[in-house]
């Protein structure tokens, strides 16, 4: 995209910040042309702004020190450390329209975030945030700097990347590393196999070691093994088992400093909160919400201290981490942003409660997410929302009940936790009421959860902005905890789970929360710094504790999407690993449904103790009946919104359920 200057004004303001002896800050800001956005029906008229903003950070300046090797990147004449930044703004064309509110959407692995014109008149704003992104055309990312030794020598360090489900094959080729969009891994000192390492893990069987020859870093799509050079692949000369996964450890070099990140996203919002004519309007209250990696991003933003700019002044007023469960590995040398809570990923180590939490189990002192940000008392408004999966994947479990599973960590009075009953990971964004599940991927043996978040995600988000701008305040928390026996041991047994014939049980499926040792260099609590063990020591698994269930296996305690008010079926947050790495166990972030029988009849000559459909809602016409009865109830609770209800009621009426 070419780019131009957002516009005189703006560029002046950006010019005259230039000389002040801020710790950082927004210098130059390059956009095309204000693009009009598609209309929507019953909202304002939207424009779009697109461009680059480029920023300085002062490595001496207090504020940033906690940034991972910023102290070892190159400056410019001013002494700065530089980085640039896309970003995008959807806006109301005409100022009086906007509601003053500046609604951040933390992009997920360059991308995930739709604008459009926005239905209360907040102004909207995406931009990159991670240094790892390749840059192009759709993708949002940051430009920065790489770290060098201070006589201008590469760093070198550890990586371990790990690969799981690839393809069977002979000659077979594999990207090292990376998740979701195209992400760049440091480069290896040596391509020489024999200064690496390539370990096979087969399920219930010693690792493997591989032999120096019999892999290479290259590409033999093309060509016979080794194939064609390439730092960033690796190529197996017998060809990968789709039943195993691959560890690749190899000294890398050459470290982004990630971490800058933080900085960058921190830099504009405060710029565009000074800066009316780039936001398109005065500003008033700024708020920042992410779902999954976005929703860890904040929590670490929170924690390390970015939410406080250059002046001290609070940056997000409120924020929305969703499905989010740990810190965001990106404060890290080396650190790889995008990984999911797999095996020998670090995110779960340090800090990971809002309120104050003495972590003995892994002898640390007590904590908080909100400790920087209560000491410049800039700390934001905090709604967190979360699902089933998440306890089951993501290890959630600490977050409410600290590391040694024994009582509840209050939550501090600027935080609200709702949490989604039943709901796979983000939810199903299609919804409905199929009877017979959703679709999940080939691996999972269940099919995919159909329940859906969407509907209390947008009233929880609306209830954030409420209470930041002083209209109402958010009803009081909702969660499973321990005081009232929601929270127990992930078997069958202390859970509850009924009999169900041919199904599955949850024993098993929990990603274990594992206790691990980076070395010495690793900044536990911040999950920053340097990681000199790779793969890093496990020294103990931790306990955790899921949700109990009801005598049809679903989950009862915290706010309850319509779909397990009237529930066609067991909606789990787990899912069974059918074929591939890791048979039997979970299914990585994916929930499971078990759909009960239509008739009573069915029920009985299966064995199944849970009602039929038929028993429950007699005939399509009943059902419905239910699903207008919850609709009402959840209209009345706050927990559902006009527009929604009559949707949900649709998808019921048109639904094969007893149809």
């Amino acid at each position: 995209m070419k780019h131009g200057t957002i516009s005189a004004k703006v560029f002046l303001a950006a010019l005259a910040v230039t000389g002040q002896p801020l710790a950082a800050k927004v210098v130059r800001i390059e956009a095309a042309a204000p693009v009009p956005m598609a209309p929507v029906a019953g909202r304002a008229a939207y424009e779009r702004v697109d461009g680059l903003f480029f920023g300085e950070i002062d490595p001496k300046a207090p504020a940033n020190a906690i940034i991972t090797d910023l102290a070892l990147a190159p400056r410019n004449a001013r002494g700065m450390v530089e980085y640039s930044a896309s970003f995008a703004i959807a806006r109301p064309v005409d100022p009086a329209k906007s509601s003053g509110v500046l609604y951040y959407d933390v992009a997920n692995r360059g991308g995930g975030v739709s604008l459009e014109p926005d239905e209360d008149g907040h102004v909207r704003v995406v931009s990159g945030w991670q240094g790892d992104i390749e840059p192009g055309p759709r993708a949002l990312y940051a430009v920065v700097p790489v770290a060098r030794n201070s006589d201008g020598s590469s760093i070198t360090g550890p990586i371990l990347a790990r690969m799981i489900n690839l393809p069977a094959g002979g000659h077979s080729t594999a990207i090292i590393g990376g998740f979701g969009r195209p992400t760049r891994l440091a480069e290896p000192v040596s391509v020489d196999t024999a200064k690496a390492s390539l370990v096979i893990e087969r399920d219930r069987r010693a690792d493997e070691q591989v032999p120096a020859s019999d892999w290479a870093f290259g590409d033999c799509r093309t060509a016979p093994f080794p194939g064609t050079p390439d730092p960033a692949r690796l190529c197996l000369k017998a060809g990968f088992d789709p039943d195993a996964a691959y560890r690749l450890t190899y000294r890398g070099r050459d470290p982004r400093v990630l971490g800058i990140g933080f900085a960058a996203t921190r830099d504009l919002i405060a710029y565009l909160h000074a800066h009316p004519e780039a936001a398109g309007s005065t500003i008033h209250w700024a708020v920042g919400v992410g779902n999954s990696q976005s929703g860890n991003f904040l929590r670490s933003f929170v924690h390390l201290g970015f939410n406080a700019d250059e002046a001290g002044t609070r940056v997000f007023d409120g924020i929305n981490p969703n499905i989010a469960a740990r810190q965001i590995v990106l404060n890290q040398r080396f650190g790889v942003p995008g990984g999911a809570a797999q095996m020998w990923e670090p995110g779960s180590e340090g800090t990971l409660w809002w309120g104050r939490y003495t972590d003995s189990a892994r002898h640390h002192a007590a904590s908080s997410l909100l400790d920087r940000c209560n000491r410049s008392a800039t700390c934001p408004k905090v709604i967190e929302t979360f699902g089933s999966a998440e306890i089951w994947n993501l290890r959630m479990s600490p977050d409410l009940i600290g590391t040694d599973s024994r009582a509840d960590i209050a939550l501090p009075a600027n935080v609200r936790r709702y949490y989604f009953a039943g709901i796979t990971h983000g939810g199903s964004w299609v919804g409905g009421f199929p009877a017979k599940g959703e679709s999940a991927p080939p691996t999972c043996t269940l099919p995919g959860d159909p329940a859906s978040e969407r509907e209390i995600l947008r009233v929880a988000r609306k209830r954030l902005v409420d209470w930041v701008t002083g209209k109402h305040q958010p009803p009081a928390s909702r969660y499973p905890m321990l005081a009232r026996g929601d929270l127990v041991q992930p078997n069958s047994k202390a859970m509850g789970w009924p009999a169900i014939p041919d199904a599955p049980r949850p024993d098993g499926k929990q990603n274990p929360l594992a206790d691990y040792d980076f070395g010495p260099g690793f900044i536990t609590a911040d999950v920053s710094g340097v990681a000199t063990r790779q793969p890093p020591v496990l020294r103990q698994v931790l306990p955790q504790r899921v949700p109990r269930v009801n005598a049809d296996g679903n989950e009862t305690a915290g706010v309850l999407p319509i779909q397990l008010q009237v529930p066609t079926g067991t909606y789990t947050g787990w899912n069974v690993t059918g074929t591939g790495y890791g048979t039997g166990g979970g299914c990585s972030l994916f929930g499971g449904y078990i759909p009960f029988a239509r008739t009573k009849a069915e029920r009985i000559a299966n064995g199944d103790p849970r009602p039929s459909l038929e028993e429950r809602y007699a005939d399509h016409a009943g059902f419905v009946a239910h699903v207008k009865a919850a609709t009402a109830r959840s209209l009345a609770d706050g927990w559902l919104l006009p527009d929604d209800a009559a949707r949900v009621i649709a998808q019921a009426e048109a639904s094969d359920v007893l149809n």
